[in-house]
C-alpha cells in the first residue's frame, strides 16, 4: 500500500522553542521531540554543506524506527557548478555519510536557482549519474576526493533511491520537460511558493513530492483550513495514484497507478512557526496523527522572513561558497559548525 508522509523542512530554529518545542525541552533533543510529531523531516545543512558521518548516525539513533528523513542536495552541485561537471561532488556527498541513514534514508531533493533555465540536454547529463540505489551509491562514494576528510564506506543495505527536482524558473513550464522527468523516473517537485515561482502538478515518477513554502505569503504565511483541506483533497488522490481535479498540468496526464504512489509533503513556512503545526494539521486531515495544539499568534514571533540570498559564485571561483563581494553595510556571519544541522540557515 502507498505510503503518506507529512513532514517539515528542518527543524533547528529559535522561535520554535517555547512554542513548538516544550519549554523545558534541551536543544540537542529538538529533533527526538520533532521525530514523534511527525512522520518525516528534510534536512536542509547538507544544501550548504558536506555533514559529518557521525551526524548521519547521531540522526539515524535518535528518531523512531519507521522515521524518514528527505535530504536536500548540495548547492555546489546545483548552484555553483549547475549541475555541469558533478560527478566528483556527487561522489564526495555520497561519501558523506548520508548513506549511514540507510532505511531511514527518503527522497533525495535537487534544488536549481531561479537563473537555471530548461536544458534538457543539461538535465539529462545529470539525471544519467545519479545513483538509483544504495548499492550504486556507494561505489560512487568511494571515488570520492581530498574534500571528504572522513568517508564513510560502510556496508549498506540494498534499497532503492528516489530524487525530485524543485525548479524555479518559467521555463520550465514545458512539456519537454516533463516528459524528461518521466523518461529519468524523478518526480517534479509540486511547490507552492505563493506565486513567486512556477507552480505545476504533473506527475512524473512513482512519487509525489510536495514544498509547501507558505499558503499567501513565502515562509511566514500560515495555511487556512480551507487550503489545507484542499491539498489533503490532492494528497488522497495522488496516492491512490490517480490525478486531482483541476491538477495545473505542464503536459499530459501520467497513466493511473492501480497500486497508488507514495507521497512526501514538506512545510517550509518556518519564520512564524506555522510549519509544524500545519503539518500536524494535514497529516490529521489524512488521518495519520492527532490534531495539534494551537499556534501561537503570528504577531507574536518577532523573526522577519528572509527571501534574498547573497549571490553564488560560478564555478570558475572554484570553492563553494558565498560570493566574496559583500553588500555595502553588511556584518559578517559566522558560518555554521561543520555538521551542525540544518535549519540554523533557512533553506531558500
Amino acid at each position: 500500500m502507498s505510503d503518506v508522509r507529512i513532514g517539515i523542512s528542518g527543524w533547528t530554529y529559535s522561535p520554535w522553542r517555547k512554542t513548538f518545542f516544550p519549554a523545558d525541552l534541551p536543544q540537542r533533543a529538538e529533533l527526538d521531540y520533532a521525530s514523534r510529531q511527525v512522520r518525516s523531516i528534510e534536512i536542509n545543512g547538507t544544501f550548504y554543506s558536506l555533514q559529518r558521518a557521525s551526524s548521519f548516525g547521531s540522526w539515524f539513533e535518535r528518531t523512531p524506527g519507521d522515521f524518514l528523513f528527505a535530504v536536500k542536495g548540495p548547492r555546489f552541485i546545483t548552484h555553483i557548478l549547475r549541475l555541469k561537471n558533478s560527478a566528483i561532488p556527487l561522489a564526495n556527498f555520497f561519501a558523506s555519510g548520508v548513506l549511514r541513514l540507510g532505511p531511514k534514508l527518503g527522497p533525495i531533493l535537487w534544488q536549481i536557482p531561479p537563473s537555471l533555465r530548461f536544458n534538457a540536454a543539461q538535465l539529462s547529463e545529470f539525471f544519467r549519474l545519479l545513483p538509483r540505489d544504495t548499492r550504486a551509491a556507494m561505489a560512487m562514494a568511494k571515488q570520492h576526493n581530498e574534500k571528504v576528510r572522513f568517508p564513510w564506506l560502510g556496508e549498506v543495505v540494498p534499497q532503492p533511491l528516489r530524487h525530485a527536482l524543485e525548479v524555479r524558473h518559467e521555463t520550465f513550464k514545458d512539456p519537454a520537460f516533463v516528459e524528461l522527468l518521466r523518461e529519468h523516473d524523478i518526480a517534479l517537485v509540486i511547490a507552492d511558493t505563493a506565486g513567486k515561482w512556477p507552480f505545476m502538478e504533473d506527475v512524473t515518477a512513482d512519487f509525489i513530492y510536495i514544498r509547501l513554502h507558505g499558503d499567501s505569503e513565502l515562509y511566514v504565511s500560515g495555511y487556512t483550513e480551507d487550503a489545507l483541506a484542499e491539498w489533503a483533497r490532492k494528497i488522497r488522490a495522488w496516492r491512490k495514484g490517480s490525478n486531482p481535479r483541476g491538477a495545473r498540468l505542464a503536459a499530459r496526464p501520467m497513466e493511473a497507478a492501480p497500486a497508488g504512489r507514495d507521497v512526501y509533503a514538506y512545510f517550509d513556512n518556518d519564520v512564524k512557526t506555522r510549519a509544524p503545526y500545519d503539518a500536524m494539521n494535514l497529516a490529521h486531515r489524512l488521518g495519520l496523527g492527532p490534531m495539534p495544539g494551537e499556534a501561537p499568534p503570528i504577531e507574536s514571533i518577532k523573526e522577519k522572513p528572509r527571501t534574498i540570498w547573497p549571490s553564488y559564485p560560478s564555478a570558475r571561483q572554484g570553492r563553494a561558497g558565498l560570493s566574496k563581494s559583500k553588500p555595502a553595510k553588511a556584518k559578517p556571519r559566522k558560518s555554521p559548525a561543520r555538521g551542525r544541522t540544518n535549519a540554523a540557515m533557512r533553506s531558500p
